[in-house]
């Protein structure tokens, strides 16, 4: 269940501002304020049913997004791929080290380091 609250999340982080307004505002009270669908239903005078509707709606929206674009999958492989390169660098440095600091090591190591930095900016 935590993996699918997740999921959602990230569904909602990436791509929520492509949902329709009634889409974001029950998708948001349903996950992000953990009301139930009874009582979303009751704040604003509809059934439960219907807001199930709208969720469900809003959630197939944002996992067809997702299919066709890809881009939390790839935003996942961009953050372990930069976790993988920083552990590489930390490991040049401390070999650098070992052998006698090499200066030119100690800089390369830093623009990787700043590429690094940059990437996930993006």
């Amino acid at each position: 269940m935590k993996n699918q609250a997740y999921r959602m999340a990230m569904l909602y982080d990436f791509y929520g501002d492509l949902l329709t307004a009634r889409q974001k505002e029950f998708y948001d009270l349903y996950y992000n304020d953990d009301l139930s669908l009874a009582e979303i239903a009751e704040n604003y005078g509809i059934t439960r049913q219907g807001v199930r509707d709208i969720i469900v709606r809003a959630e197939k929206t944002l996992e067809d997004i997702e299919e066709k674009t890809g881009l939390i999958q790839r935003y996942h492989r961009t953050r372990a791929t930069a976790a993988a390169l920083r552990e590489l660098c930390r490991q040049f440095q401390a070999r650098s080290q070992a052998l006698g600091d090499d200066p030119q090591l100690d800089d390369l190591c830093q623009q990787l380091s700043q590429a690094i930095d940059d990437l996930e900016r993006e």
